[in-house]
């Protein structure tokens, strides 16, 4: 018997070609292969163990829940998960890792007995295409392998195996001292098997490779340990091959439990990897720049005028999005969805994150390329004749397109940061002009924009709700922290987004403008606006009302420092895709703004 654990119960481990999702009681309900966005092995996730799962832990009676582990970490500033169990007859440990690839992908379990003689079991149940292919499995000079169509998973291991109802099972006892690994690994099935694995060695290079990796972290502030967790998590989330970055490793992760706001994360959004990437670049990040960005000239490459707000992670451009209607979803959350239809919606506000990105690694020093100034000028001629536009925004609303706040102010983050590369000598462009369409955008968000009467800038021109993107207006350098207009749009996003616990809101879901997102239900509150309260708190001069709120955003982590997208203040639960870059990055960057203010305890 199993059941998805709750969204915080998960472990991320991973290779950054693809993840795994790690259950408290020692299940791997989700992974794809052999990438993010290839369909899940298992996708027990988003069902039930019908559609996938492999658990691995202390024997237990069939008709109960698998026991959870008492302990359980990160070995060091690695992605290796260490898991305890403490069982009436001794401890056992379980080790789950995937390693930096060299061949074919590979999920390495290593259990290590501890104390007593521990009853163990490991239940592998593959399914292949997001639960809804049963493999052929069978024996090939001693290995077990699962076959499907293009796809085979290889599964290696010293314990004896047996197979019973569709699964492939191991029962074995261990005492201190044993260890017994046991490895999946997926291989195109029209090749020759992969090499047989060799966990041992594979673990000690992948504690190596995250080692040597977090060592070039600039940040050593109070918050290091949430920012290193949340640095090794991005670049967990990014796709080695290309140097793409996907939101986050799952699909369909409801942002309203039993809801229909569930997405498929498994892409490069523009925004998200612009803004991981600053993240990255002020922790002394530069390798993952130079990839991210030569990741993007190539995806806009052709076509930059067409600039799609997501693409695939080799920079694909279709990405039709799908229903499977087998999979009944996150604790009954349906649809569940794979691909995302917001491929093509029109969000200007994109095309400032990418620019504030390369005006970002242009100022810290990364190599200068030519094309990328390139892109630069002729997102800006772009812009010239389209800033005016209504957009889908940077919330992807499904409604109609409006005049959004937000967009208009990121229009002008693009026109302004691309004036100071033509200043700097690094590119040529009609300067006078576009100081003018600077100072047009700019007086027209202020005009059309701003309620006088309430003193707050508006989610949309003529609307009288607020959104929480407002609150970069002063961290993008729109108007000074001190200006009246930002101090009245903090406090009265306080006032009208705040929840009885002090998160955020991303805007109203009920109300004058209710279904401006073109959606049914309701949700949790976003958490990276809410950090982003907290750093226009610190910007405004009222530094421990930022810290406290930063450290009840930290208290919400799992136990492994983890984020998903949303917090549900009335269920207490993270909900949303997970692990979210959209989460961590404004953590990293709310610690890097508190600790320069020095607006910390302790």
């Amino acid at each position: 018997m199993h059941v998805a654990g709750r969204i915080e119960d998960y472990a991320l481990i991973g290779d950054m070609q693809t993840a795994a999702l790690v259950c408290r009681n020692g299940t791997v309900d989700w992974l794809c292969l052999p990438r993010f966005d290839s369909h899940a092995v298992f996708a027990g996730l988003l069902g039930t163990e019908e559609h996938g799962f492999w658990r691995l832990g202390p024997a237990h009676s069939a008709d109960a829940e698998p026991p959870r582990a008492a302990r359980r970490t990160y070995r060091g500033d690695s992605l290796v998960l260490e898991s305890e169990w403490d069982t009436p007859r001794g401890t056992v440990r379980v080790t789950d890792f995937m390693p930096p690839r060299d061949g074919a992908p590979q999920l390495v379990r290593i259990v290590e007995g501890v104390s007593g003689r521990v009853p163990m079991r490991s239940a592998l149940r593959m399914r292949f295409s997001y639960g809804r292919v049963v493999p052929w499995v069978h024996k090939h000079e001693g290995r077990t392998v699962a076959v499907a169509g293009p796809d085979s998973v290889w599964f290696d291991t010293t314990a004896e195996t047996y197979g019973k109802a569709l699964t492939t099972y191991a029962d074995f006892t261990v005492a201190p001292g044993d260890r017994i690994a046991f490895t999946i690994s997926w291989q195109p099935s029209h090749k020759e098997p992969p090499a047989e694995p060799e966990p041992e060695q594979a673990l000690e290079a992948t504690e190596e490779f995250w080692r040597e990796w977090v060592e070039q972290c600039t940040y050593h502030g109070p918050y290091r340990e949430a920012v290193v967790r949340s640095l090794i998590t991005l670049k967990a989330l990014t796709y080695a091959p290309t140097g793409g970055i996907v939101a986050a490793p799952t699909t369909s992760l409801p942002e309203e439990i039993g809801g229909v706001r569930n997405w498929d994360y498994r892409y490069t959004w523009l925004r998200d990897a612009a803004i991981t990437l600053s993240s990255l670049l002020r922790t002394g990040y530069r390798e993952e720049a130079r990839a991210w960005r030569e990741w993007l000239l190539r995806a806009v490459a052709g076509d930059p005028e067409n600039l799609q707000i997501m693409y695939g992670i080799a920079g694909e451009r279709e990405l039709g999005e799908a229903e499977l209607d087998w999979l009944p979803g996150y604790e009954d959350s349906a649809p569940v969805r794979v691909g995302n239809g917001a491929a093509h919606q029109l969000q200007l506000d994109v095309y400032g994150e990418v620019t504030e990105a390369l005006h970002l690694a242009h100022m810290t020093g990364l190599a200068r390329s030519d094309y990328a100034a390139l892109l630069q000028l002729k997102l800006i001629r772009y812009l010239e004749d389209h800033w005016d536009q209504p957009d889908e925004g940077i919330w992807e609303v499904r409604g109609p397109r409006r005049h959004f706040v937000h967009s208009k102010v990121m229009a002008w983050v693009a026109v302004d940061r691309t004036i100071k590369l033509i200043e700097s000598g690094d590119a040529d462009g009609p300067l006078e002009k576009w100081r003018e369409l600077r100072d047009d955008i700019h007086r027209d968000v202020c005009e059309k924009g701003y309620d006088k009467e309430r003193n707050t800038f508006t989610q949309s021109y003529g609307s009288k709700e607020l959104d929480a993107s407002l609150l970069l207006i002063p961290q993008m350098g729109f108007l000074p922290p001190d200006d009246k207009r930002v101090i009245g749009t903090i406090e009265a996003i306080q006032r009208e987004l705040s929840t009885t616990d002090g998160f955020i809101l991303r805007y109203p879901t009920a109300g004058e403008d209710a279904g401006v997102d073109g959606l049914e239900g309701d949700e949790g509150a976003f958490l990276a606006c809410s950090f982003w309260m907290a750093d226009d708190l610190a910007m405004i001069g009222r530094v421990d009302e930022a810290r406290k709120l930063f450290e009840k955003l930290l208290a919400l982590r799992n136990d492994l420092g983890l984020l998903a997208e949303e917090w549900d203040p009335r269920l207490k639960r993270q909900v949303g895709n997970f692990p979210q870059a959209f989460s961590h990055v404004p953590l990293i960057d709310t610690a890097l703004r508190l600790t320069a203010s020095g607006a910390y305890g302790g």
